[in-house]
């Protein structure tokens, strides 16, 4: 019996998730769907606006900003494929590798990027003169994913 959700791009994914409960994960693992969520996250923000240069209205008349593939953001679309890659091995130390590796780089990367915004703000004395933008938030987001992802594989999915 098919049904609605088994329809479509995704319903295949879907319907294999769902089976992959029923009898063993074949190529999925608990932590499947939170990967492909979180690796996801780091690639479209790659492609977004990390940060905002408001200031620069004033000198070119339109608002600035550099996209994540402008820096550091082509490390967290590669990451991010390292990630999405992760969701379809069924090993669980690699899989925990491929979800902890780049959740904490990418941490570690939006830490740094709001550390830098912060402390030009504050030796321009121009607060608001950098604005952190969706690419960054969507960044952190997908490394707070994969993080979780990686602790909930380590207490709950126990080796064979």
């Amino acid at each position: 019996m098919t049904t609605t959700a088994d329809k479509g791009i995704y319903g295949g994914l879907s319907a294999r998730l769902k089976a992959g409960r029923a009898t063993g994960w074949g190529v999925f693992h608990p932590g499947s769907r939170a990967m492909i969520l979180g690796g996801l996250m780091l690639i479209v923000s790659a492609f977004l606006p990390w940060v905002y240069l408001p200031f620069m209205e004033q000198v070119t008349g339109e608002t600035y900003a550099l996209r994540g593939t402008d820096g550091p953001g082509v490390i967290t679309l590669a990451v991010g494929f390292l990630a999405f890659a992760g969701a379809f091995v069924p090993r669980r130390r690699l899989a925990i590798a491929h979800a902890i590796i780049p959740g904490l780089l990418v941490a570690a990367i939006v830490l740094l990027q709001a550390w830098n915004i912060l402390a030009f703000s504050a030796q321009a004395d121009a607060w608001g003169g950098l604005l952190p933008g969706m690419g960054l938030v969507l960044a952190g987001g997908g490394a707070v994913v994969l993080i979780k992802s990686a602790w909930n594989m380590y207490r709950t999915w126990m080796p064979a």
